[in-house]
């Protein structure tokens, strides 16, 4: 059978895709080791998992992008699941770091308008899941800004504002929230999971994707395998299993 001919008579396969929308955490996140890299694998025969993490972003820029990347017309009911994972730059000290601060009440309020855009283009609370950021280990960060000729320009207390500033949201739109920040600060030293004391370690990225995935498994649970395991395809007659 012609290629042209298959096509023409086989179903155009759509893969469902889960959106990972964030900051630089997010764009990392598909390294060696990385949570995205990890839901990825474990979603390969169900899901697409789409990257869309743009290193050094705040919400302030990341609601006027979100509609260039998600529109009614390019197929928002395939969106499976998005997550939003923003506040590490928002949180930056004004004094220290204006370019990516974002007040508090902004960001709570950007956060609101990402997930009211997405519920508008029939995205539905259920399939958001809002990230905090992750606690910042002040002293490792430090000495990455020095060595930038920077002074320290975050804390652990704001960018813990922050974090329930996103649980609130969380909790006033009806979605799912990951709080990072808390998570990884209780009953233990958290400085094992950050890399440079803002981004992820290998651990961190294992802790971040173990309860990531304990959320979305549930939410995922149901959608099948996409093409039959190799061994049920009827190798005498393959168009039966795969057209």
């Amino acid at each position: 059978m012609a290629l042209a001919e298959a096509g023409a008579r086989g179903r155009l396969l759509r893969w469902p895709r889960v959106l990972l929308f964030g900051d630089s955490i997010t764009e990392y996140s598909f390294q060696e080791n990385g949570w995205g890299a990890y839901l990825a694998e474990r979603l390969v025969r169900k899901c697409d998992v789409v990257n869309r993490g743009i290193s050094g972003y705040n919400t302030r820029w990341a609601k006027l992008i979100l509609p260039r990347l998600i529109t009614e017309s390019t197929s928002a009911d395939s969106i499976v699941a998005v997550t939003i994972f923003f506040g590490a730059n928002d949180s930056a000290l004004k004094e220290l770091n204006p370019k990516q601060h974002v007040p508090l009440e902004e960001y709570a309020a950007n956060l609101k308008s990402m997930v009211q855009y997405l519920n508008s283009v029939d995205i539905t609370a259920d399939r958001i899941i809002l990230i905090t950021p992750p606690p910042l280990q002040e002293s490792a960060w430090e000495k990455a800004c020095l060595a930038k000729g920077d002074k320290l320009n975050r804390c652990n207390a704001t960018t813990g504002q922050y974090a329930q500033a996103c649980v609130q949201v969380a909790r006033e739109c009806g979605t799912d929230v990951l709080d990072l920040w808390t998570l990884m600060q209780k009953n233990q030293d958290f400085s094992s999971y950050l890399s440079d004391g803002l981004h992820l370690s290998t651990k961190g990225n294992s802790f971040l994707a173990a309860q990531l995935w304990s959320r979305l498994e549930n939410k995922l649970s149901a959608l099948p395998s996409l093409l039959p395991y190799w061994r049920d395809v009827d190798h005498m007659n393959p168009e039966a299993s795969l057209l």
